[in-house]
C-alpha cells in the first residue's frame, strides 16, 4: 500500500510507474497533479495525496492544465475488492450510469450496491456518483482542449442533461468558463476527426502487440498499416447505434498512443476510449508483471495481453479459428462481416464494414451462416452464442463474474475449456486466465500434461494470461486462434 512518503518520493523523481496510481493536490495553488507533472514539485508540507482524480477534486482541488490529470493510465488489479471497485469504474468510464442506475451497476457486478459503495470508497476516496461526476467532467474537458467540437455537443457526449447544467459544475468546480479552455488551449487541427492520447506505463512493445492484432484482423473490419491500427466501429448508446472508424498509432516521444476517431462517434468517446484501452492493455503495470513471472518476463519486457474492442465479435473470431488457420478465420469471419453486417464508408478501401451485433445474428438461421462456408457445427455454436449475448445471458466484458462466465460459456455448444479460456483472456480482459491444453503453451513448458501445466503454472498467479503471451513468444511462432 502507498504511503505518504512513498507518494512523495515517486512524485519527486517523476516515477511513470506511479502515474495514474495517485493524484496529488497542492494547497497554494489549489491544483491537484500526476506524479509525472513537469512543474516543480512543491514542498512536501504542501502535499495531499489522493487514490483518485474524483477525490481530489472532491476535496476541492481542479485539475493542472499542464499533465492533464484526464490523461493519466488506468490500473489493473486482482485482488476481489479492487476488482469490484475497478470494474465499476471501467463501467462508468463506458457511461453505464448515464442510462442506469448504482443498482444496476452493482447487480451487473453481483454484489449489492451497499458492498459497491463501500468498497469503491475505499479504493478511490469517493462514491461512485462522484466518480462518475468527475469523469464527465473530465471528458468535457479532453473534448474542449483537443477537439473543434462545439460547446452543445461536448455537454451531451460527456453525459450532461443540459448545457446550462455543464456550464455551472464547470463553472463551479474548474473555476473558468469552459469557453476558456478552448481559448487558451487552441483546439482545432482543421481535421474533421477528433483526436486524443491515452497513456500507458512503459515499456509497451507495440510491434508485437500489432503483430498479434495484425495476424487475427478481420477482414474489411480491422488492418494493420504501418505502425497503425485501424478498425471499424459500431456501438450502441442512448437507444441509437453509432457506426464509425478508428486509427491508433504510438506518439514518437511519449508514454502515450494517439487514437482518432471519426465524428459521427462524438456521442460515444468514452466507451469507445474504454474499449480502446482495454484492446491495448493499457491498465496494465508491466514492472509488477514482471515480479511475478520473473525469468519468464525477460526476454519481452512490457509484453499486454491483447484484449478485445467487442467481445461478441472477439468470440466469434474463436470460434471460427478452431482447427483452422489463422489466415482462414480472418477469412470467414470477414464473410461475416460482410455478408451480415453494415457497410461504412470509410478513409481506406480495407475497412468496409462493421461486424453484426449479437441481436442480428441470433435472427439467423444455420443455413444462413453456413453459406459463408462456415461448417454446421460452427454455425450452430455461433448462433448459441449470438442468443446468448442478445438475451443478457451472457456478457463478454470486463468485469463480469469470471467463473460464473466461464461456465456459461462452457455450455454454449462447441465451447471447450480452451476456447472459454481464451475469450475470459481477451473479452473478459482476465489477467489470470490460462488456457492450460493450448499445444504452444505445453511445447514452451517442455510437459504432455495439462495437469502439470497447472502445477507450473501457480507461481505466475495471479497473472497467469501474461505468462501464456510469454510462452507463446519463446517458441516457434504457432496459428492458434
Amino acid at each position: 500500500m502507498l504511503t505518504t512518503d512513498h507518494c512523495y518520493r515517486a512524485l519527486l523523481s517523476r516515477d511513470s510507474r506511479f502515474d495514474g496510481k495517485f493524484f496529488v493536490g497542492v494547497s497554494s495553488t489549489g491544483i491537484y497533479c500526476r506524479p509525472v507533472c513537469t512543474a516543480r514539485t512543491p514542498m512536501r508540507a504542501r502535499c495531499t495525496f489522493y487514490p483518485s482524480a474524483a477525490a481530489a477534486e472532491g476535496a476541492g482541488f481542479r485539475p493542472c492544465l499542464r499533465c492533464r490529470p484526464e490523461l493519466a493510465p488506468g490500473n489493473a488489479c486482482v485482488d476481489a475488492p479492487q476488482r469490484i471497485a475497478h470494474a465499476a469504474a471501467s463501467l462508468i468510464d463506458d457511461g453505464f450510469l448515464e442510462e442506469n442506475d448504482l443498482a444496476l451497476l452493482a447487480a451487473r457486478l453481483g454484489v449489492t450496491d451497499r458492498h459497491l459503495r463501500r468498497v469503491f470508497q475505499a479504493e478511490f476516496g469517493v462514491a461512485p456518483v462522484g466518480y462518475a461526476q468527475t469523469q464527465r467532467l473530465l471528458l468535457a474537458k479532453r473534448l474542449l482542449t483537443d477537439t473543434t467540437l462545439p460547446v452543445t455537443d461536448i455537454a451531451l457526449a460527456a453525459g450532461f442533461g443540459s448545457v446550462r447544467r455543464f456550464n455551472a459544475l464547470f463553472q463551479a468546480r474548474y473555476r473558468m468558463q469552459p469557453t476558456r479552455l478552448r481559448h487558451d488551449g487552441g483546439a482545432g487541427t482543421g481535421s474533421p476527426a477528433m483526436r486524443f492520447e491515452l497513456a500507458y506505463r512503459p515499456p509497451l512493445p507495440w510491434d508485437t502487440m500489432l503483430a498479434f492484432l495484425g495476424q487475427r484482423a478481420i477482414q474489411g473490419v480491422e488492418v494493420v498499416a504501418g505502425h497503425e491500427y485501424r478498425r471499424t466501429v459500431s456501438v450502441a448508446h442512448g437507444g441509437n447505434v453509432h457506426r464509425g472508424w478508428i486509427a491508433v498509432r504510438p506518439a514518437a516521444r511519449r508514454a502515450t498512443l494517439h487514437v482518432s476517431l471519426s465524428p459521427d462517434l462524438a456521442r460515444v468517446v468514452p466507451p469507445v476510449l474504454a474499449r480502446v484501452k482495454r484492446l491495448f492493455d493499457l491498465a496494465c503495470d508491466p514492472h509488477a508483471v514482471a515480479a511475478q513471472l520473473g525469468e519468464l518476463a525477460a526476454a519481452h519486457p512490457g509484453l499486454r495481453v491483447p484484449g478485445a474492442f467487442d467481445g461478441f465479435e472477439m468470440a466469434v473470431r474463436a470460434i471460427l479459428g478452431q482447427q483452422v488457420t489463422v489466415k482462414a478465420a480472418t477469412t470467414l469471419s470477414g464473410r461475416i462481416a460482410r455478408t451480415f453486417g453494415d457497410a461504412l464508408a470509410t478513409p481506406w478501401a480495407e475497412l468496409t464494414h462493421t461486424f453484426p451485433v449479437a441481436g442480428r445474428v441470433a435472427a439467423l438461421t444455420v443455413d444462413d451462416v453456413a453459406s459463408n462456408g462456415i461448417i454446421a457445427s460452427r454455425s450452430r455454436s455461433i448462433l448459441a452464442l449470438a442468443g446468448r449475448i442478445a438475451d443478457g445471458t451472457l456478457v463478454l466484458a470486463p468485469g463480469v463474474d469470471v467463473e460464473r462466465t466461464l461456465a456459461a460459456l462452457r455450455e454454449v455448444p462447441g465451447i471447450g475449456e480452451w476456447t472459454a479460456q481464451y475469450i475470459a483472456m481477451r473479452a473478459l480482459a482476465w489477467p489470470d486466465a490460462f488456457p492450460h491444453t493450448d499445444l504452444g503453451v505445453m511445447k514452451a513448458l517442455g510437459e504432455t500434461s495439462p495437469r502439470r501445466v497447472l502445477a507450473r503454472a501457480e507461481p505466475w498467479q495471479p497473472w497467469r494470461a501474461y505468462a501464456v503471451m510469454h510462452l507463446w513468444h519463446s517458441t516457434t511462432p504457432k496459428e492458434t486462434t
